[in-house]
């Protein structure tokens, strides 16, 4: 009876729900919660806190939208898009790097970036975690890397990826940042170079 009952335990600790990765987790949350927001309020929540434009530095929600524009997306195809990459690569990084390394990350990307969009286009809403989704894959790069010095692999993500979207910047007219994806691509590559090299 006593190795029925112990069986029976193990069998349930195996299909035990995990809190893994709880800064992306909640990133993702706050990404779902922030769609569902500008369904209820008619996109006002968006242009409100959620996307980032051409505003007076002296209004305080421009900074809001420094940080907020990452959370924001203009579609659940975009949603789904991104968040799918994030929580395949997110999970990976903060159990590297840490949970606190990975929010630090996050928010760093999240203002340079928004900078970036604020100071280069005019009259546009631009949103999306697209930025942080470039920063995570170039970041990806030099995760399993211990030596010092840049691994091939991330130079080969490097033309990929951030090549890629340089050659569509500058050949298509559509309704994509590809200045936030090369920015937050960047960001990626320098602290994932950066960290490599201090340890």
């Amino acid at each position: 009876m006593d190795n029925s009952y112990q069986s029976s335990s193990n069998s349930q600790q195996k299909f035990k729900v995990i809190f893994n990765s709880p800064v992306v987790v909640s990133f993702s949350g706050i990404c779902l919660a922030a769609m569902l927001l500008d369904y209820v309020t008619g996109g006002w929540s968006t242009v409100t806190f959620f996307s980032t434009y051409e505003s007076s530095w002296l209004n305080p929600l421009t900074y809001v939208r420094l940080v907020g524009h990452i959370f924001g997306h203009g579609s659940w195809e975009h949603f789904f898009s991104n968040i799918t990459i994030l929580l395949l690569i997110g999970p990976m990084l903060e159990e590297k790097y840490g949970s606190k390394f990975i929010c630090e990350f996050i928010f760093l990307t999240g203002v340079v970036t928004g900078l970036a969009a604020a100071l280069f286009y005019t009259n546009i809403h631009l949103m999306g975690a697209s930025g942080i989704v470039f920063a995570f894959i170039m970041l990806s790069s030099f995760t399993s890397f211990k030596g010092s010095g840049i691994p091939i692999t991330f130079i080969l993500v490097a033309v990929i990826y951030l090549g890629g979207q340089i050659i569509s910047g500058m050949t298509m007219n559509d309704n994509v940042s590809y200045l936030t994806h090369i920015v937050g691509g960047c960001v990626g590559s320098l602290v994932g170079y950066n960290f490599n090299q201090k340890k």
